[in-house]
């Protein structure tokens, strides 16, 4: 696969960058789609929490609202919780698949979004199950330690140590692993991108062949055009992002909480999707371009006049549907070149 950019809805742009393959544009302000707009009207107009929140609360209200703004998991052959050994004890953890046996494979590892703070493996359950199906492979969800309580680098170590695991073919997946796809959205994004980058350098059993950022953070104190347009009113805002950052505690310095200024030559190649409506959007489209920059092959899409995690608001912005729809499809190729690819080189080996 060569290095290389599709875009589809929009240009890749980024402002204070300049890559190959990129058109910068001026989309300061795009309209939001109908169904979008309609929940942000909603979201508008329900009264307002005090701030800042307690973590726990916060976390229990996200599960609520996700429980009506998304779809359901639905029906799988396999959908059962593991334990994965942690390098400070065990890790919750989800498999999803929809066969009941499989053959010598590759396997999804997904980080769930919510800023390190919020966020688990239910509220992203139908995601996971979507890609079960629609990728045809097994989806393990990682419950990785959450900030406040357990604060920056936590996160980052589970998904490495959790994504070893996993490449180790242990018993309790029921078959054997060959190489791994790393997932997330949001913060979870970026703690993919960042264990692709740790096992690029420290390599697992098998082979990371595929990577997929859904709306990725990728530098966790960046200033950016997105952040000034979109940090009120579309959802997530500065403020939730701030407290997030504080929540977490990360190191400016620590390149595992900014991967797009990390050396990314001979990552694997990179699904990106962004949402044109969202506050971190151009961190998501600097990573393409940082990435396509290093000769990394890479495919972007960008949900014209969505917002951030419209990937769990299936029911209630009803046209995300059809972003995660070609999301997966996109994906789903790129993996089944990735995989081709992988077992031609080890023939030849």
């Amino acid at each position: 696969m060569d290095a290389g950019l599709w875009t589809r809805g929009s240009p890749l742009a980024y402002q204070g960058a300049s890559h190959p393959g990129v058109t910068c544009v001026n989309d300061e302000n795009p309209p939001a789609r109908p169904d979008a707009q309609a929940l942000l009207d909603m979201m508008a107009a329900m009264p307002q929490a005090d701030w800042p929140p307690d973590p726990a609360t916060y976390r229990a209200q996200y599960r609520a609202m996700i429980g009506l703004a998304d779809l359901p998991a639905g029906d799988l052959a396999i959908c059962r919780d593991i334990e994965i050994p942690g390098p400070a004890g065990p890790l919750r953890a989800r498999l999803f698949d929809a066969r009941e046996a499989r053959v010598p494979g590759p396997a999804l590892v997904y980080f769930h979004g919510g800023g390190f703070v919020i966020g688990d493996i239910d509220t992203h359950a139908h995601l996971t199950a979507q890609m079960a199906r629609a990728l045809d492979m097994p989806v393990i969800s990682v419950d990785y330690r959450l900030a406040p309580e357990c604060p920056w680098p936590a996160a980052p170590d589970d998904c490495v140590a959790a994504a070893r695991w996993i490449a180790t073919s242990p018993d309790a997946l029921g078959h054997s692993v060959t190489a791994l796809a790393l997932a997330g959205d949001s913060a979870g994004g970026l703690l993919a991108a960042a264990t692709a980058i740790a096992l690029r350098d420290a390599p697992a059993a098998v082979p990371v062949i595929a990577q997929l950022l859904i709306y990725p953070a990728t530098d966790m104190h960046a200033a950016c055009p997105s952040l000034d347009r979109f940090g009120e009113g579309y959802g997530l805002t500065r403020r939730i992002i701030d407290w997030f950052n504080q929540c977490c505690g990360a190191d400016p310095d620590d390149l595992r909480a900014a991967p797009v200024r990390a050396d990314l030559t001979g990552l694997p190649p990179a699904v990106i999707v962004t949402a044109q409506l969202d506050p971190i959007r151009d961190q998501g489209r600097a990573y393409a371009a940082a990435l396509i920059g290093a000769g990394v092959p890479v495919i972007f899409r960008e949900a014209v006049g969505n917002i951030h995690g419209f990937i769990n608001l299936q029911r209630a912005v009803p046209s995300s549907q059809g972003d995660v729809a070609a999301m997966l499809n996109a994906f789903r190729d790129m993996l089944t070149e990735a995989e081709a690819d992988r077992v031609m080189a080890q023939a030849a080996s």
